[in-house]
Protein backbone atom coordinates (compact mmCIF):
# COMPACT_ATOMS: atom_id res chain seq x y z
CA UNK A 1 0.00 0.00 0.00
CA UNK A 2 1.40 3.43 -0.42
CA UNK A 3 0.93 5.47 2.53
CA UNK A 4 2.80 8.57 1.38
CA UNK A 5 0.40 9.53 -1.11
CA UNK A 6 -2.90 8.91 -3.28
CA UNK A 7 -3.53 5.18 -4.05
CA UNK A 8 -2.29 3.92 -7.38
CA UNK A 9 -4.45 2.53 -9.78
CA UNK A 10 -4.51 0.07 -12.16
CA UNK A 11 -7.15 0.24 -14.66
CA UNK A 12 -8.16 -2.07 -17.03
CA UNK A 13 -11.26 -1.59 -20.03
CA UNK A 14 -11.40 -2.83 -23.36
CA UNK A 15 -13.03 0.05 -24.62
CA UNK A 16 -11.12 3.91 -24.12
CA UNK A 17 -13.72 5.45 -23.88
CA UNK A 18 -14.93 3.98 -20.36
CA UNK A 19 -11.52 4.04 -19.87
CA UNK A 20 -11.80 7.50 -20.03
CA UNK A 21 -14.70 7.94 -18.18
CA UNK A 22 -13.88 6.22 -15.33
CA UNK A 23 -10.54 8.01 -14.65
CA UNK A 24 -12.03 10.97 -14.66
CA UNK A 25 -14.19 10.17 -11.82
CA UNK A 26 -11.13 8.55 -9.99
CA UNK A 27 -8.91 11.19 -10.76
CA UNK A 28 -11.37 14.49 -9.78
CA UNK A 29 -10.44 12.94 -5.94
CA UNK A 30 -6.90 13.97 -4.67
CA UNK A 31 -6.60 10.42 -3.15
CA UNK A 32 -6.47 8.68 -5.92
CA UNK A 33 -4.73 8.20 -9.32
CA UNK A 34 -4.52 6.34 -12.39
CA UNK A 35 -0.63 5.29 -12.79
CA UNK A 36 -1.38 2.21 -15.57
CA UNK A 37 -4.30 1.73 -18.48
CA UNK A 38 -4.67 -1.96 -19.80
CA UNK A 39 -7.28 -2.82 -22.49
CA UNK A 40 -7.10 -6.32 -21.69
CA UNK A 41 -6.81 -8.91 -19.24
CA UNK A 42 -3.61 -10.28 -20.33
CA UNK A 43 -2.15 -6.66 -20.53
CA UNK A 44 -3.67 -6.26 -16.97
CA UNK A 45 -1.52 -8.24 -15.71
CA UNK A 46 1.74 -7.71 -17.11
CA UNK A 47 1.07 -4.28 -16.23
CA UNK A 48 0.52 -5.31 -12.30
CA UNK A 49 3.59 -6.98 -12.18
CA UNK A 50 6.27 -3.81 -14.06
CA UNK A 51 4.03 -1.05 -11.85
CA UNK A 52 3.58 0.05 -8.03
CA UNK A 53 0.11 -0.31 -7.56
CA UNK A 54 -1.84 -0.48 -4.82
CA UNK A 55 -5.53 -1.23 -6.50
CA UNK A 56 -6.21 -2.81 -9.54
CA UNK A 57 -9.61 -1.75 -11.38
CA UNK A 58 -11.08 -4.73 -13.65
CA UNK A 59 -13.58 -5.12 -16.72
CA UNK A 60 -15.20 -8.47 -15.88
CA UNK A 61 -15.17 -8.89 -19.84
CA UNK A 62 -12.50 -8.08 -21.72
CA UNK A 63 -10.47 -9.77 -24.47
CA UNK A 64 -7.68 -12.78 -24.18
CA UNK A 65 -8.21 -13.08 -20.61
CA UNK A 66 -11.34 -11.97 -19.04
CA UNK A 67 -11.22 -9.63 -15.87
CA UNK A 68 -11.49 -12.54 -13.49
CA UNK A 69 -9.25 -14.72 -14.91
CA UNK A 70 -6.60 -11.57 -14.58
CA UNK A 71 -7.81 -11.09 -11.06
CA UNK A 72 -7.22 -14.37 -9.91
CA UNK A 73 -3.38 -14.03 -11.56
CA UNK A 74 -2.82 -10.67 -9.89
CA UNK A 75 -4.42 -12.15 -6.63
CA UNK A 76 -1.49 -14.87 -6.27
CA UNK A 77 1.26 -12.31 -6.47
CA UNK A 78 3.43 -11.97 -3.62
CA UNK A 79 1.84 -8.34 -1.86
CA UNK A 80 -0.84 -8.19 -4.08
CA UNK A 81 -2.71 -4.81 -4.48
CA UNK A 82 -6.77 -4.83 -3.72
CA UNK A 83 -8.86 -5.50 -6.81
CA UNK A 84 -12.32 -4.38 -7.97
CA UNK A 85 -14.38 -5.88 -10.69
CA UNK A 86 -16.37 -3.60 -13.04
CA UNK A 87 -19.27 -4.70 -14.51
CA UNK A 88 -22.11 -3.82 -17.03
CA UNK A 89 -23.72 -7.10 -15.85
CA UNK A 90 -26.06 -6.87 -12.56
CA UNK A 91 -25.52 -10.56 -12.10
CA UNK A 92 -25.24 -12.46 -8.69
CA UNK A 93 -23.06 -15.04 -10.66
CA UNK A 94 -20.28 -12.36 -11.62
CA UNK A 95 -20.24 -11.66 -7.98
CA UNK A 96 -19.71 -14.43 -6.27
CA UNK A 97 -17.11 -15.30 -9.20
CA UNK A 98 -15.00 -11.95 -8.72
CA UNK A 99 -15.07 -12.57 -4.59
CA UNK A 100 -13.91 -16.36 -5.51
CA UNK A 101 -11.29 -14.69 -7.57
CA UNK A 102 -10.01 -12.11 -4.69
CA UNK A 103 -11.74 -9.33 -5.51
CA UNK A 104 -12.61 -6.37 -2.83
CA UNK A 105 -16.15 -5.76 -4.71
CA UNK A 106 -18.27 -5.76 -7.73
CA UNK A 107 -19.18 -2.00 -8.80
CA UNK A 108 -21.59 -1.60 -11.79
CA UNK A 109 -20.92 0.66 -14.20
CA UNK A 110 -24.07 2.00 -14.69
CA UNK A 111 -23.61 3.64 -10.85
CA UNK A 112 -20.02 3.99 -11.09
CA UNK A 113 -19.90 7.39 -10.48
CA UNK A 114 -21.92 6.99 -7.76
CA UNK A 115 -20.50 3.95 -6.08
CA UNK A 116 -17.03 3.52 -7.63
CA UNK A 117 -14.79 6.22 -5.30
CA UNK A 118 -16.34 4.32 -1.88
CA UNK A 119 -15.49 1.21 -3.63
CA UNK A 120 -12.07 2.10 -4.26
CA UNK A 121 -11.56 3.86 -0.26
CA UNK A 122 -13.18 0.34 0.95
CA UNK A 123 -11.02 -1.97 -0.47
CA UNK A 124 -7.98 0.48 0.74
CA UNK A 125 -9.63 -0.10 3.80
CA UNK A 126 -9.34 -3.85 3.87
CA UNK A 127 -13.39 -3.74 3.64
CA UNK A 128 -15.42 -5.51 0.64
CA UNK A 129 -17.53 -3.16 -1.32
CA UNK A 130 -21.00 -4.92 -1.32
CA UNK A 131 -23.60 -3.05 -3.79
CA UNK A 132 -27.67 -3.68 -2.60
CA UNK A 133 -28.50 -6.33 -4.93
CA UNK A 134 -25.86 -8.29 -4.03
CA UNK A 135 -26.79 -8.56 -0.32
CA UNK A 136 -30.32 -10.03 -1.45
CA UNK A 137 -28.05 -12.81 -3.66
CA UNK A 138 -26.07 -13.67 -0.79
CA UNK A 139 -29.18 -14.27 1.73
CA UNK A 140 -31.03 -16.37 -1.33
CA UNK A 141 -28.02 -18.52 -1.54
CA UNK A 142 -27.84 -18.85 2.22
CA UNK A 143 -31.71 -20.11 2.09
CA UNK A 144 -30.86 -21.93 -0.18
CA UNK A 145 -28.07 -24.18 1.25
CA UNK A 146 -30.54 -24.37 4.31
CA UNK A 147 -32.85 -26.16 1.87
CA UNK A 148 -30.36 -28.36 1.27
CA UNK A 149 -29.76 -28.99 4.01
CA UNK A 150 -25.93 -28.22 4.10
CA UNK A 151 -24.14 -27.82 7.24
CA UNK A 152 -21.51 -25.20 8.43
CA UNK A 153 -18.35 -27.32 8.80
CA UNK A 154 -16.81 -26.88 12.64
CA UNK A 155 -15.67 -23.92 12.76
CA UNK A 156 -12.15 -23.53 14.42
CA UNK A 157 -13.16 -20.36 15.80
CA UNK A 158 -14.20 -19.90 19.35
CA UNK A 159 -18.11 -19.13 19.91
CA UNK A 160 -16.60 -15.27 20.89
CA UNK A 161 -14.29 -14.86 17.98
CA UNK A 162 -16.97 -16.23 15.56
CA UNK A 163 -19.26 -13.41 17.17
CA UNK A 164 -16.76 -10.79 16.51
CA UNK A 165 -16.02 -11.94 12.77
CA UNK A 166 -19.91 -11.66 11.95
CA UNK A 167 -19.77 -7.80 14.01
CA UNK A 168 -16.13 -7.16 11.62
CA UNK A 169 -17.65 -8.52 8.64
CA UNK A 170 -20.93 -5.99 9.23
CA UNK A 171 -18.70 -3.39 9.19
CA UNK A 172 -18.21 -2.44 12.76
CA UNK A 173 -15.22 -0.73 14.44
CA UNK A 174 -13.28 -1.99 17.19
CA UNK A 175 -14.77 0.15 19.35
CA UNK A 176 -18.26 -0.37 18.05
CA UNK A 177 -17.47 -4.34 18.60
CA UNK A 178 -15.95 -3.29 22.35
CA UNK A 179 -18.62 -1.29 23.20
CA UNK A 180 -21.39 -4.02 22.09
CA UNK A 181 -19.61 -7.37 23.62
CA UNK A 182 -19.08 -5.30 27.01
CA UNK A 183 -14.89 -5.97 26.65
CA UNK A 184 -11.73 -3.25 26.10
CA UNK A 185 -10.36 -2.49 22.40
CA UNK A 186 -7.25 -4.14 23.02
CA UNK A 187 -9.09 -7.35 23.47
CA UNK A 188 -10.81 -7.14 20.29
CA UNK A 189 -7.86 -6.18 18.19
CA UNK A 190 -6.18 -9.06 20.39
CA UNK A 191 -9.15 -11.61 19.27
CA UNK A 192 -8.85 -9.94 15.53
CA UNK A 193 -5.07 -11.16 15.38
CA UNK A 194 -5.95 -14.43 16.82
CA UNK A 195 -8.77 -14.65 14.37
CA UNK A 196 -6.70 -13.91 11.25
CA UNK A 197 -3.80 -16.15 12.73
CA UNK A 198 -6.15 -19.24 12.87
CA UNK A 199 -8.09 -18.47 9.41
CA UNK A 200 -4.54 -17.87 7.59
CA UNK A 201 -6.36 -14.22 6.72
CA UNK A 202 -4.88 -10.73 6.42
CA UNK A 203 -7.69 -8.15 6.44
CA UNK A 204 -11.46 -7.82 6.92
CA UNK A 205 -12.48 -8.48 3.09
CA UNK A 206 -11.19 -11.99 3.93
CA UNK A 207 -12.96 -12.23 7.13
CA UNK A 208 -15.94 -11.22 5.69
CA UNK A 209 -15.44 -13.78 3.23
CA UNK A 210 -15.30 -16.24 5.33
CA UNK A 211 -18.60 -15.14 7.22
CA UNK A 212 -20.30 -15.10 3.74
CA UNK A 213 -19.07 -18.70 3.07
CA UNK A 214 -19.55 -20.27 6.61
CA UNK A 215 -23.34 -18.45 7.08
CA UNK A 216 -22.34 -15.95 10.17
CA UNK A 217 -24.01 -13.07 8.08
CA UNK A 218 -27.25 -13.91 7.15
CA UNK A 219 -28.71 -10.49 5.50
Amino acid sequence: MNAAGPTRILLADDHALVRRGVRLILESEPDLTVVAEAGDGAEAVALARTHEIDLAILDVAMPRMTGLQAAREISRRPAAPRILLLSMYDNDQYFFEALKAGASGYVLKSVADRDLVEACRAAMRGEPFIYPDALTALMREYLQRARRGERLPGSILTERESEIVKLIAEGRSSKEIAALLVISIKTVERHRANILQKLEMRDRTELTRYAIRTGLIES
